[in-house]
C-alpha cells in the first residue's frame, strides 16, 4: 500500500527505552479510538514487554498486527525503573528499524517514545538524542528541533551541547537555517505566514554589547536582517526573560532560540502534557514525546500518553501536508 496516498498513512510508533514509561504510553495511545481514525498505528518494540506492561498495569495489550515484534530483549535482560546497557541496545533498535521503514515507504512517519541518553552510552551508542539519529540515518545536512504546541512553540539554533560551546555553535548561517525550517513547517501545519520571534543570547539580549561577545550584534542580527528580505514577519533579539510573557504569547507563532534550556523550560512549564517535539528537515515526519523515560514511575500505571497521542496525531497531519504538497 501506497502510506502516503491512503486515508489512513500508517505511522511507526517506536516503543522507547524497555525500562521506561515507553511501553505504558504506547499502549494508552492504541487505546484511543481517534489514533485509529486518523492513521494505522505500528508499535517497533517488543512484544514481551507489551504484555508484561499490560500485565502489571492493566491497561489493554495491542493487537499482534499492531505491532513490528523486533525481538530485541527479554524480560530477563533488565529491571523496570533501571539504566541498562540492554534497553540502551534495544531502543536504539527500534528507532533504527523504524527509519529504515520509512526511507522505503513502509511508513509514512515515526513518532518515538523516549530513550534513555546514560543507557544508549552504556550500550556504546554515541548519539546524544533522537534528533541526532535520525538527522545521521537519513542524510539530512539541515535539520532542526521544534517543540510543537498550540500554547508555545520553539525551534532550536543548538540543542544537545555543553553551554561553553553554545556561541561558536550558533554561527549567522545556522540561525538562517533554523529560521527558514521554521518558516516552511508553520506554512504546513497552519497553513499561514508564522510570526517569528528570535531571542537575544546574552541577558537583555547583550545590552548593545555590554553583556557578552556581541553575539547580538554580529551573529543574531545580520541573520534577522537576512530573513527580513525574505519576507518573513520577524521580531528580535529580544530579551529571553520577557520573551514568554503572555501578550508575547498571545502574538508569535515560534520562538527561535539559542540553546535548549531556552526554550525547553517555558515549553515544560507551559505545554508539558501536550508539547510535541519534532526534527524539521528530514524526509519523512518525525514526531515525539516532549518527556524522558520518567524510570521513576515506570511501568506503575502513573504515566500519561498525552504527549505521545499529540505526536502521532501532528505525525499524520505533516503525512496529509506531504501527501497534498507533492
Amino acid at each position: 500500500m501506497d502510506v502516503l496516498t491512503s486515508d489512513k498513512p500508517k505511522i511507526a510508533i517506536t516503543m522507547g527505552d524497555p525500562a521506561g514509561v515507553g511501553p505504558e504510553v504506547c499502549l494508552q495511545a492504541m487505546a484511543e479510538p481517534d489514533i485509529h481514525e486518523i492513521c494505522q498505528p505500528i508499535i517497533y518494540g517488543d512484544l514481551c514487554v507489551l504484555d508484561a506492561v499490560a500485565a502489571r498495569t492493566g491497561y489493554p495489550n495491542v493487537d499482534l498486527h499492531s505491532v513490528c515484534d523486533m525481538q530485541a530483549i527479554t524480560m530477563a535482560d533488565f529491571e523496570p525503573g533501571e539504566v541498562n546497557a540492554a534497553t540502551g541496545r534495544a531502543g536504539f533498535a527500534y528507532v533504527e528499524e523504524a527509519i529504515a521503514a520509512a526511507l522505503v515507504g513502509e511508513v509514512g512517519g515515526v513518532a518515538t517514545a523516549p530513550l534513555n541518553k546514560e543507557a544508549l552510552h552504556m550500550a556504546g551508542v554515541k548519539f546524544p538524542g533522537h534528533t541526532e539519529i535520525f538527522a545521521t540515518q537519513t542524510d539530512s545536512p539541515s535539520y532542526c528541533m521544534l517543540q510543537y504546541s498550540q500554547i508555545i512553540s520553539c525551534s532550536f539554533v543548538t540543542v544537545h551541547c555543553g553551554y561553553a560551546e553554545v556561541p561558536e555553535l550558533m554561527t549567522t548561517d545556522r540561525i538562517v537555517e533554523v529560521m527558514d525550517l521554521t518558516y516552511e513547517a508553520f506554512l504546513k501545519i497552519r497553513g499561514e505566514e508564522p510570526k517569528i520571534v528570535v531571542l537575544g543570547l546574552n541577558p537583555h539580549a547583550g545590552e548593545n554589547g555590554l553583556f557578552g561577545q556581541r553575539e547580538e550584534e554580529e551573529k543574531i542580527q545580520p541573520a534577522i536582517d537576512f530573513c527580513r528580505e525574505k519576507g518573513y514577519q520577524i521580531e528580535g533579539p529580544i530579551p529571553p526573560d520577557t520573551a514568554f510573557i503572555p501578550a508575547k504569547l498571545s502574538t508569535t507563532d515560534a520562538f527561535i532560540c539559542m540553546y535548549h534550556d531556552q526554550g525547553h523550560i517555558p515549553v515544560k512549564a507551559l505545554a508539558f502534557d501536550c508539547a510535541v517535539n519534532t526534527t524539521l528537515g528530514l524526509p519523512f515526519p518525525r514526531t515525539s514525546v516532549d518527556h524522558g523515560t520518567a524510570l521513576d514511575i515506570a511501568w506503575q500505571g502513573k504515566a500519561t500518553a498525552s504527549s505521545l497521542c499529540e505526536a502521532i496525531r501532528l505525525n499524520a497531519k505533516l503525512i496529509g501536508q506531504k501527501t497534498e504538497g507533492g
